[in-house]
């Protein structure tokens, strides 16, 4: 059996349409039926600059375990099986650990990494930071967990540096086997972002405007005051910082379609959605070359990264951040095809989970 543990859906993340896409997609791929365990509901406000409600998180998470913990008490879950958290940041990883080793149950667990401590920029970083409670629960969570994704190198790098003090995960010994062989421990995959493409293909035709987006959260790690900063000097241009505005879905897709450009100063970035959701319609990325930005995106749409480090940073490199925004808005034509090109460069290998599948279907038939 395959057991889903999902991720709460809030209207306007894209764990939305995981909770339909998800388990749909290991069913067709996996030719398994999946259960999914569920939460139930939750608040749909997030937590001001976060992405899920600290409060709402944790009711989640806990129904959750629940709901497994009755699946073991009625003698239902089998060695074998296979569950699968698409948030590894989950108390009920150990919960499950502890169900299958007591009483002799093996289960494979298979979770998705998103963030944690040891991204200082992140709210658990920036909060707590390297607290003892806190690192330990990580390194617990991705012992107990047999398959641990991760979206990009960079992520893997991170975590594997400010987690475990490891400098240099691509040579060292005990890492190289973490990532190699038939039974890796850390596995780097898409995420499963299939639908995205379809999802916006109505928007991709849409008459352009002269729109500058920011589509992330309004917190400190992804540096809004630049955004607010750099609108104060092109007034030429129409600066639209979406989380304002309160945007349904639908409104959100077609402001990106009308829009020539999605602009990032972010500090953190593990795999970088919002950018992709906008080369899909058409518009510009313009990123720093850092972060996972690093790994993803052409040379045509990174500027350096010391040009928005901070605002300090900025404020020297100003004019050539001005500069580089006004080129891409005023010969936007001239970019089409490197988009068309970033496009066909990030859909499999950063928005498709094949290598996920392939690894859970891999151990299915070791099982």
């Amino acid at each position: 059996m395959i057991y889903l543990v999902d991720l709460e859906a809030v209207d306007t993340r894209y764990t939305k349409q995981w909770k339909d896409h998800v388990p749909a997609l290991l069913e067709r791929e996996l030719h398994e039926q999946v259960t999914v365990i569920s939460g139930g509901e939750t608040p749909q406000a997030t937590t001001p600059g976060a992405f899920l409600n600290f409060g709402g998180t944790n009711i989640y998470k806990s129904r959750q375990v629940e709901e497994f913990s009755r699946l073991f008490c009625a003698g239902r879950i089998s060695a074998g099986d296979h569950f699968i958290f698409t948030d590894a940041w989950h108390p009920g990883i150990i919960n499950l650990k502890y169900m299958s080793e007591l009483l002799n149950i093996p289960v494979k667990i298979h979770a998705l990494w998103h963030a944690g401590s040891y991204d200082p920029q992140d709210f658990l970083g920036r909060l707590i930071g390297d607290a003892p409670w806190v690192r330990h629960a990580e390194k617990s969570f991705f012992s107990a967990i047999d398959y641990n994704y991760f979206a990009t190198d960079f992520h893997i790098e991170m975590f594997l540096r400010n987690l475990f003090g490891v400098e240099n995960p691509w040579i060292e010994d005990d890492v190289k086997d973490a990532l190699a062989g038939d039974n890796p421990k850390i596995v780097r995959t898409g995420w499963p972002m299939e639908y995205m493409a379809d999802t916006l293909e109505s928007y991709s035709n849409m008459e352009k405007e002269n729109i500058i987006l920011f589509p992330h959260r309004i917190a400190p790690e992804k540096q809004p005051d630049i955004f607010k900063d750099l609108e104060q000097a092109l007034p030429q241009y129409k600066f639209i910082m979406c989380q304002e505005q309160q945007l349904s879905k639908d409104e959100y897709h077609t402001l990106l379609g009308k829009s020539k450009m999605v602009f990032s100063a972010n500090l953190q970035e593990t795999l970088g959605i919002s950018w992709y959701e906008g080369a899909l319609v058409g518009a510009i990325p313009m990123v720093p070359d850092r972060l996972s930005y690093s790994e993803m995106a052409l040379k045509e749409f990174k500027y350096p990264s010391h040009w928005t480090e901070s605002f300090a940073s900025y404020q020297k490199h100003k004019q050539d951040i001005i500069d580089a925004i006004r080129t891409y808005m005023e010969s936007y034509p001239k970019f089409v095809p490197s988009i068309n090109k970033q496009v066909e460069q990030l859909k499999d290998d950063f928005f498709g989970c094949g290598k996920l599948i392939s690894t859970i279907r891999d151990r299915s038939k070791h099982a």
